[in-house]
């Protein structure tokens, strides 16, 4: 049987204010990930999908 998945906390005050701030930044465009390496990560998943046995 399945592990019963609680529910996502609230975040208040500081741990709100923090959150925020770092999805912020994580945004910004000089964070991307470079095309070279996505298109590698992409490659190596279809690969891996495509191998499957699902």
């Amino acid at each position: 049987m399945a592990t019963p998945i609680k529910e996502t906390p609230i975040l208040y005050g500081e741990d709100a204010e923090r959150f925020l701030r770092d999805a912020i930044e994580n945004e910004k465009p000089e964070n991307k990930v470079p095309q070279e390496e996505y298109d590698r990560a992409l490659k190596a998943y279809e690969k891996l999908m495509k191998n499957a046995k699902i």
